[in-house]
């Protein structure tokens, strides 16, 4: 199978840990062989030196960066500094090629100079959602999203929903089983709800695999095929329906509801990959209920169909 070409453009006092998400997800084998061809592209020229202050040395620049199927822009180093505009121009023209675009954290803001988001939904860090209104009134920001998928043109949060937003990329191109491999490895979670807030304004609480409530959403995630409700689970956990409520949101960043619709597809998606068992079984195991309440949801959240999921990545 080829390499999915990936050029992740870099530039002076990028942030280390903004360049390291693109390159640990794309750089990392599902299994015994690599998926991705990851190339690391100055968009700038002469000497680059990063925020910690190392230098970054790379062989490959623009002209190798529109060589890419998929292209990364993984930050930009000041919201309020215009992008060069040779790196516009080349993300112009991938895109004009039918290549994938990503904008992580402040590279949302380069791929709105280049044009790339007019007229679409977008996000960014969310300390900058309202400033990359004002500026691109043309853009349709969401400032509660992990990321934004439109399609040719990806767009993340701040910091660490750059990784929900590479996973998601590698979902989108190998299917739900291959995101998830790499996930474990990388010791993160395969998929937070991208309907979540981007931060959680009260801290994460400290939970253990001993605690009532991770112990409660183990089970429930082991037993998707029962009926769960708030109360039920909250009863579960020997908890209050508000403080199971309080603890729920810290814990996760999202509701019960969407939690467990979330856990329902991601079951789903694996057994489609790597199962041939029937579509309505499926949907009974995933705690869907009916075929058609599983379709219905796929169509939502992935814009397909359980039948065509299948097709598209079984064996993949």
């Amino acid at each position: 199978m080829a390499l999915v070409k990936v050029a992740i453009a870099a530039f002076d006092d990028i942030r280390p840990f903004h360049l390291s998400v693109p390159c640990a997800v794309f750089g990392e084998a599902a299994g015994a062989e690599p998926l991705f061809d990851v190339r690391v592209c100055a968009a700038e020229s002469g000497e680059l030196r990063s925020h910690a202050g190392f230098t970054i040395g790379t062989h490959h620049g623009l002209r190798e960066l529109e060589r890419a199927q998929i292209v990364v822009v993984p930050s930009w180093r000041d919201a309020h500094e215009p992008a060069p505009a040779p790196l516009l121009a080349s993300l112009q023209r991938v895109h004009r090629r039918g290549a994938l675009v990503v904008g992580l954290c402040l590279g949302a803001y380069v791929l709105a100079e280049a044009g790339l988001l007019d007229g679409r939904r977008a996000t960014t860090h969310w300390r900058w959602t309202e400033q990359f209104a004002q500026r691109f009134p043309q853009v349709q920001v969401d400032p509660g999203v992990l990321y934004v998928d439109q399609g040719n043109v990806l767009t993340s949060a701040g910091t660490a929903a750059g990784i929900d937003c590479c996973l998601h990329v590698v979902r989108r191109e190998f299917g739900a089983e291959v995101a998830n491999r790499i996930a474990r490895t990388l010791v993160v979670p395969p998929h937070r709800q991208g309907s979540q807030a981007q931060y959680i304004e009260q801290p994460v609480l400290a939970a253990t695999s001993e605690g009532p409530l991770s112990k409660t959403l183990g089970w429930a995630a082991r037993h998707l095929d029962t009926a769960h409700s708030l109360d039920s689970l909250a009863a579960r956990a020997a908890m209050s329906r508000r403080s199971f409520t309080r603890h729920f949101r810290q814990h996760t960043g999202t509701t019960v509801t969407q939690w467990l619709l979330s856990q329902r597809l991601m079951l789903a998606q694996r057994l489609l990959e790597t199962t041939a068992q029937s579509i309505e079984r499926i949907a009974e195991r995933a705690g869907f209920g009916s075929a058609l309440s599983m379709r219905h949801h796929f169509s939502v959240a992935f814009n397909t169909t359980p039948s065509m999921y299948r097709r598209e990545f079984r064996g993949g």
